[in-house]
């Protein structure tokens, strides 16, 4: 916040990229305002007064004061104030409204808050699948850390969630376009980025959102309706984290939406299609084949419209059933029958013979002698006419090539 209120905001973490009513215009205000708030949020915590929040964004030579003196000097001091204390009154509310953390317990019931949100949240199509991983890898992370920044490379997040470095990667975007996901640096050539879990999950882009007053008439609020979000999620994240690393729940395998399935009938044993539709987040026909895999696999039966798990099928190992004459005897085997034995064995190879290249490359860099360079003269004897040369055997190339070897 120190940084924020002596810089600005650099990194673009609070721009909120709203061009709904006129463009670059509206999304700077909007910008302007989540900045604002944040600095009333953490001044109001500090214990700063409304009259010193408004002294050193009005008077001080801040960066993050910018927009309120150009505010100010536009349409006077009563209307940049007024601006200001809005955002502190609001930024109050929610200081009042959240527990703060100071102890680690205060952290890991916050965590245990914000796990129960991603696990109510539908997380539809094979995109929201890997975010789905991507989030409860650094809940499993920040965990054993005990804060919401962590340290994690692009190559360690992969083997964790079970996919590639570019899949990885791309989650990682989307992550960060939704708000759920701070990046604070780019790491080092020996450590990875450091990250920051946002511990409110956003909410759905609305209207009300793009203007710092709220609804007006005409205004915020006059475009379409605000869709509705399902609330019928629910899956157990720890299952999933223990899971989703498996050969068997790669890309080609099982998958995300089996990984879903699973984890939401290790919650709530006994659902109906229906249910699990809603449940796993996963669409009908994406229900009916992963069912169907399960059942022939024998992890999963089917007793009149409930589908329950089998008594091992956590463990991988399926039971005899009408659906199924062969179970399989553990994740290995069901990784066997699906073809996808090997993946991770194989992406830990690869990473590892990058990682092995890149300190080699670190290395012979850091062992690199500095480069000598010599500077000539226009006229001097060793650099030849300049202005006279051709292609072939010119005095540039003679030049060029003394340069190179010297």
């Amino acid at each position: 916040m120190h940084k924020l209120l002596l810089h600005g905001d650099q990194d673009a973490a609070y721009a909120a990229s709203n061009l709904q009513r006129g463009g670059k215009a509206t999304a700077a205000s909007d910008h302007a305002w989540a900045t604002t708030r944040a600095l009333a949020a953490d001044a109001a915590r500090v214990g700063w007064t409304r009259s010193s929040f408004l002294q050193a964004l009005l008077d001080g030579p801040y960066e993050a004061g910018r927009y309120a003196r150009a505010l100010q000097h536009r349409r006077g001091y009563d209307r940049a104030a007024s601006w200001l204390q809005r955002a502190w009154d609001g930024a109050q509310q929610y200081v009042r409204s959240t527990d703060p953390i100071t102890t680690r317990q205060d952290f890991h019931a916050a965590l245990a808050a914000f796990r129960d949100r991603v696990e109510r949240t539908p997380w539809k199509g094979i995109a929201g699948k890997t975010d789905l991983r991507n989030l409860i890898a650094r809940m499993e992370i920040c965990a054993k850390a005990g804060r919401w920044d962590h340290t994690v490379s692009a190559r360690d997040l992969a083997e964790r969630m079970g996919c590639s470095r570019t899949t990885a990667h791309n989650s990682n975007q989307r992550l960060l376009h939704a708000r759920l996901l701070r990046q604070l640096d780019n790491g080092s050539p020996t450590e990875g980025a450091r990250w920051m879990l946002i511990s409110r999950p956003s909410t759905p882009p609305s209207h009300r959102r793009s203007t710092p007053e709220g609804p007006k008439a005409g205004g915020a609020m006059s475009g379409p309706g605000v869709r509705q979000t399902d609330t019928s999620a629910d899956i157990n994240s720890r299952l999933a984290g223990q899971l989703m690393g498996l050969d068997a729940f790669a890309h080609r395998g099982l998958g995300g939406s089996g990984l879903a399935v699973l984890a939401a009938l290790a919650e709530r044993d006994g659902q109906t299609l229906n249910e699990l539709r809603g449940s796993a987040s996963i669409s009908r026909p994406t229900a009916y084949r992963q069912l169907g895999k399960l059942q022939s696999l024998g992890l999963i039966r089917h007793e009149g419209e409930l589908y329950s798990l089998s008594p091992t099928a956590l463990k991988g190992i399926g039971t005899r059933s009408p659906d199924c004459d062969d179970p399989t005897q553990g994740w290995p085997e069901t990784a066997e029958r699906l073809g996808t034995a090997g993946v991770g064995e194989r992406r830990r190879r690869q990473h590892e013979a990058q990682r092995i290249h890149w300190r080699r490359e670190q290395v012979r860099i850091a062992e690199r002698p500095p480069c000598q360079v010599s500077v000539f003269r226009v006229g001097d004897p060793a650099a030849g006419d300049l202005s006279t040369g051709t292609r072939d055997g010119s005095p540039v190339r003679e030049a060029c090539r003394r340069l190179v070897s010297a």
